[in-house]
């Protein structure tokens, strides 16, 4: 599976960005995803998971009620809107889709064999 994330840039807090990510080689409606992020000198952390059918999703407790994650298998493309941007969410979005048949929602950077590129998310104060 190859991935391509994109949507990053530069945002005043509070604003909006839309991240997508879009699979090719073979199809990932069979596989939970999730985006991660890295901001610089710290370790990269779970933002937001799905399962591959969609209808389970998990979020980190820092950006819950804020960033919502979904997926639209029809396109092979998973999505992360994000609200109410803050600086500390200044970092570089990785989207993540684990193997085929497993379907699950999880936070452990291990369980995902695919890793997009990365896009840049800057948000000033």
């Amino acid at each position: 599976v190859q991935l391509q994330a994109s949507g990053g840039g530069l945002v005043q807090a509070g604003g909006s960005l839309r991240l997508s990510c879009a699979a090719s080689g073979r199809t990932f409606s069979g596989s939970g995803v999730a985006w991660f992020r890295q901001a610089p000198g710290k370790e990269r952390e779970f933002v937001g998971g799905i399962s591959g059918s969609g209808g389970s999703t998990d979020y980190a407790d820092s950006v819950k009620g804020r960033f919502t994650i979904s997926r639209d298998n029809a396109k092979s493309t998973m999505y992360l809107q994000m609200n109410s941007l803050k600086p500390e969410d200044t970092a570089v979005y990785y989207c993540a889709v684990k193997p085929s048949g497993f379907w699950g929602v999880s936070r452990r950077r291990s369980d995902y064999d695919y890793w997009g590129q990365g896009t840049l998310v800057t948000v000033s104060s």
